[in-house]
């Protein structure tokens, strides 16, 4: 009861700070929530508040930074959505700002001792009392460990999961309304997207999870210490709430004056960024998805990257792996009829797609940019412009991508700075080709046999047994194979609700039309009908006609029992 009365306070300060905007007739896309039209219509601040002069895209950034680190975070995410959302919004939503006022170091300091059960004088020689950065989700001191090394002390901002957990709530509710009264909102698959979010800001939220991260992606590059440095992680020091890790000094690779002077080659520097990113998406499968300016530094003493902030992790599978690849290497071969079956095979597209009228809407995409040198050829853009052609072409969307463009685009934009007459396609295509022939041929057998062979070793032993146990049971009529019909259970399961609803109503009936009786005949309940006395037929025929809708429930449906 009280979670139900802070989420509806919760939506009314959602719609307050909408109404403040003026953005609430974003609300009435749902038919379901056009009424709510009329009763925001009453709201006086419509007739107080002037006019917005802002434009949309403005308008609606500005409302998700009020709204908090829930939404600001959803924001910066579909920024990266062109395939989505008109440029001029999503050129806004680059712009939000997660920078928020520190919380006061004494309750940073108390925060580190509930969550690490020891005083701070046993951690730490030293905690700078000013915070070096702060965010929505945390805020960063730096420190000394007793034994002289320095680190960086990630603390969570208290109350921060409550609220968050709310909001994801409130999300979760609005995207199932979105595909229950939406084609467009199912065709875009908006409550995996929500749920995919959703685990992410929640991954977030936990710092041994990012402590887990950060150290998987120290260990991919440990052979590459030059390509990427991951900072240590100290796990003694590390809980839910608290991440400390060793202190970086670099520069960050926003402040170009800075990394001119300190000599860094900017050519070396827009390479390595292309070749650290399809590393980690297809020798690992495993990416820093969170690569904005903030979170990238350069060591000015040898020129390599160093990356913070783990949170945001990205893990693509070997389906779409394959997609990906298959789409670049035949983008960049001009094999446009390879991008369309890719896609149909994937089945991200439906499989009754024409395949030929795929293959010349791609083509009408790729040409135009393909006739420029191909160091002007943003991978990104030709990405983009696939997701939104194959919109037409009913393709749904696909969570485990999101993550991924987004980082395409930061990735490309970071080379681009330091180096804009960069070949991507140089630096991409031999790393792809060399991933697909690991993928395909003798050489990806070997690799499989190789990796199965363990467990194909404890298995193979038993399959004689098993196998002629499957053969008696099947002479012996044993052997059944269950089929289940998702689509029929949903609807066997809306017929037993529909029945109960008629139990209920004529159950009803029945009872009014029995309280009618008796005031229509009044002291007349002894009167006779088939023999027995009226009263009785009244108590009786309730039970009677419940008893017969419960039959045909079990008969013809089954039980509630049945639906998984």
């Amino acid at each position: 009861m009280r979670q139900s009365y802070l989420r509806f306070l919760r939506i009314l300060e959602i719609t307050r700070i909408l109404v403040r905007y003026r953005l609430d007739e974003i609300l009435y896309y749902l038919p379901l929530l056009k009424p709510y039209q009329a009763v925001l219509k009453l709201n006086p601040a419509r007739w107080l508040v002037p006019e917005p002069e802002k434009s949309f895209g403005a308008r609606l950034r500005l409302a998700l930074e009020a709204l908090g680190p829930t939404f600001i975070k959803l924001g910066q995410m579909l920024s990266t959505r062109r395939d989505l959302l008109p440029d001029d919004i999503t050129r806004e939503l680059a712009k939000l700002q997660d920078n928020v006022p520190p919380f006061p170091s004494v309750v940073a300091q108390q925060i580190i001792e509930q969550s690490l059960k020891r005083p701070i004088e046993e951690l730490f020689a030293h905690i700078e009392s000013e915070a070096a950065a702060a965010a929505s989700i945390a805020q960063v001191h730096f420190g000394l460990l007793r034994d002289g090394r320095e680190v960086a002390i990630k603390i969570r901002r208290p109350g921060l999961r409550r609220t968050i957990d709310q909001d994801l709530g409130i999300l979760a509710w609005l995207a199932e309304l979105a595909e229950r009264y939406s084609q467009e909102g199912r065709r875009l698959r908006v409550r995996a997207v929500v749920a995919e979010y959703a685990k992410t800001l929640r991954g977030e939220l936990d710092f041994l999870r990012e402590a887990a991260n950060a150290s998987q992606l120290r260990r991919n590059f440990a052979h590459e210490p030059n390509l990427l440095y991951v900072p240590e992680v100290f796990w003694d020091f590390c809980s839910e709430e608290v991440l400390v890790m060793e202190r970086i000094h670099g520069i960050q690779i926003g402040q170009i004056e800075a990394l001119r002077a300190a000599g860094i080659n900017f050519d070396q520097l827009s390479r390595q960024a292309a070749e650290i990113f399809f590393r980690q998406v297809f020798r690992d499968s495993f990416f820093h998805a969170d690569m904005h300016p903030g979170n990238i530094f350069v060591d000015p003493n040898n020129g390599r990257f160093i990356a913070v902030d783990f949170g945001i992790m990205g893990s693509l599978d070997e389906a779409s792996q394959h997609y990906l690849a298959e789409n670049m290497v035949a983008f960049f071969n001009r094999d446009y009829r390879r991008v369309a079956e890719a896609h149909v095979e994937a089945g991200w597209v439906p499989a009754d797609t024409n395949v030929q009228d795929f293959e010349t809407a791609i083509r009408a995409i790729a040409e135009p940019v393909f006739e420029k040198p191909l160091n002007e050829i943003s991978v990104a853009q030709l990405l983009l412009r696939l997701f939104q052609t194959t919109r037409h072409f009913q393709m749904q969307t696909q969570p485990q991508l999101l993550l991924l463009q987004k980082t395409l685009v930061n990735v490309e934009g970071i080379a681009r700075e330091f180096n804009p007459s960069l070949n991507i396609w140089e630096i991409a295509t031999p790393l792809l080709r060399d991933w697909l022939d690991r993928q395909r041929g003798p050489r990806a057998w070997w690799n499989k046999l190789r990796r199965h062979a363990p467990q194909w070793g404890l298995v193979l032993p038993e399959m004689p047994e098993l196998l002629h146990d499957i053969l008696l049971r099947a002479q012996q009529g044993q052997f059944h194979l269950p089929v289940e019909n998702t689509e029929l259970t949903e609807i066997r399961y809306e017929l037993q609700r529909g029945l109960q609803r008629l139990a209920l109503l004529i159950s009803s009936v029945i009872v009014w039309m029995g309280l009618a009786l008796i005031a229509a005949v009044e002291g007349a309940l002894d009167t006779l009908i088939l023999d027995l006395p009226l009263w009785l037929w009244l108590l009786l025929l309730p039970f009677a006609v419940w008893g017969g809708l419960r039959w045909v429930q079990t008969m013809f449906l089954g039980s509630n029992k049945t639906r998984r």
